[in-house]
């Protein structure tokens, strides 16, 4: 069976405040309120897609905003939250898998508790800074491009990837990338074949390691050395990756 990697967010689910059509549905509610949506369109044609691919989340979110997710879809019987750190099996954390994952970023870790001091005596911080499962290091910033800049001066960037996106600043341990939990999963289910979808910097890493990567134009400019993406544009990128999966059955 062909494996489908696909990040989430701004892939196959949008933000209430990113306009996708009125023909959406509600995909994640918090405190009573309705967050994220995705069309109908994404949502027909990847609720019957699953019958003929394996369909595997890969997102850098936490298990519990993972969870918050309700596809109304059945169950994908795995998933990788944390950005590959964690991996689910029927909606339940593997300990091996995750064991495994804080011993290949051990060599990491001075260098994420590093990344925390300098966070929290930065002004430009505007959100508590946390250690996600041990894994990386999140926070906000106002300025997040200065914020990520100063990470980068400061820490050995051998060892660890200084990500912004939008206003969040990530510090992320090397082999804690989306590539390296997807070429993990390949090992276990043992698929020849597979495919990857994602919107940011954080998902070119797992579109380097399967057959074909989907990703938005504006990506182009940053895949730098990735050769096997297709770039889609004209419309919502859900819709047109569903296009072209369809095409690809």
């Amino acid at each position: 069976m062909k494996v489908f990697y696909s990040d989430l967010d701004n892939t196959l689910i949008y933000s209430y405040k990113h306009e996708i059509g009125e023909r959406r549905k509600c995909v994640e509610v918090y405190q009573g309120r309705e967050i994220s949506f995705m069309t109908e369109f994404t949502w027909r044609v990847l609720k019957t897609l699953m019958e003929k691919l394996l369909f595997v989340p890969v997102t850098t979110r936490t298990l519990e905003q993972y969870q918050r997710i309700q596809l109304g879809i059945s169950m994908p019987s795995y998933a990788l939250v944390c950005n590959g750190g964690i991996l689910l099996k029927d909606g339940e954390p593997d300990r091996c898998w995750y064991e495994e994952s804080l011993r290949r970023i051990q060599e990491a870790r001075t260098e994420l508790e590093l990344g925390m001091e300098l966070l929290r005596a930065d002004e430009k911080v505007c959100f508590e800074v946390r250690f996600v499962e041990k894994l990386f290091v999140f926070t906000k910033s106002a300025k997040p491009q200065e914020t990520a800049e100063r990470l980068r001066e400061r820490l050995n960037l051998k060892l660890v990837n200084v990500f912004c996106n939008h206003k969040k600043v990530y510090v992320v341990p090397r082999g804690l990338e989306k590539g390296t939990a997807v070429r993990r999963l390949q090992e276990i289910l043992d698929c020849k074949e597979a495919i990857a979808a994602g919107d940011s910097l954080f998902d070119l890493s797992m579109m380097d390691v399967v057959n074909v990567g989907f990703a938005p134009l504006d990506l182009r400019e940053e895949a730098g050395c990735v050769k096997n993406v297709e770039f889609l544009s004209g419309g919502v990128f859900s819709d047109l990756l569903m296009e072209r999966l369809i095409d690809a059955k």
